[in-house]
């Protein structure tokens, strides 16, 4: 027989570090080409003029100007309306 318990590592100890997600640049501050403007998971907002998308859902200027948020409308699958938000980045 044991004479000691055997000493199993706990599983609860490990965490992930932060991802540091959100809106980097609000409405009305300026963007340079190449500046993040939101980091986000999956496309809560749209890209929309003088944006593009990475490929981990990061939104992006591709021209210098004034950040601008929008709404648009967008028609699902099933046919339903839905307001996306969209931003742009407007040529100053």
């Amino acid at each position: 027989m044991a004479h000691r318990k055997a000493q199993g590592s706990a599983k609860n100890l490990r965490d992930s570090g932060p991802k540091y997600l959100g809106v980097k640049l609000y409405s009305g501050q300026p963007a340079k080409a190449g500046s993040i403007l939101v980091r986000q998971r999956g496309t809560s907002i749209m890209a929309g003029e003088n944006v593009r998308v990475g490929h981990d859902h990061t939104l992006y200027a591709i021209k210098t100007g004034i950040v601008k948020f929008t709404k648009k409308n967008k028609k699902g699958f099933d046919g339903q309306i839905k307001k996306r938000k969209v931003v742009n980045v407007l040529p100053a």
